[in-house]
């Protein structure tokens, strides 16, 4: 189970670290088609930010040891906070990333609560949380 979950932590690393890389290349203009109207920031600047960032988790899980826990909350605390974009591209009926029906819009909202949970299992997040609580 232990090398289950590192690999599982090794994944959720590099899938993080590729997405930030899409964000500040490649998929850039579909990851600003998912900032929320509402933010008053550009989206240009959210997209190069939130890469940043989801470079920043992906390699803290590829590389934490001691403090893996913290990097799988962080990750967790990441997915939803990034979550609102998700839910605006659905009810926006914004196409990105092969995203072109609400049926393929909707059923990607369920998959986040996977990510926040993928996260804190693989990281064995829950334990820091417990004691923190």
């Amino acid at each position: 189970m232990k090398l289950f979950k590192l690999l599982a932590q090794l994944t959720l690393g590099a899938f993080l670290t590729f997405a930030g890389v899409a964000h500040l290349s490649f998929g850039r203009s579909d990851f600003q088609a998912q900032v929320p109207a509402w933010v008053e920031l550009e989206p240009d600047f959210v997209v190069v930010a939130s890469g940043v960032v989801e470079i920043c988790l992906g390699s803290a899980l590829i590389l934490a040891r001691k403090r893996k826990a913290w990097a799988g909350i962080a990750a967790a605390l990441f997915f939803i906070a990034i979550f609102p974009g998700n839910i605006s591209q659905y009810l926006t009926q914004t196409d990105a990333f092969g995203l072109n029906t609400d049926e393929a819009r909707l059923v990607r909202l369920f998959f986040q609560p996977i990510l926040v949970l993928w996260a804190i299992w693989s990281t064995n997040a829950w334990q820091q949380i417990r004691r923190v609580f």
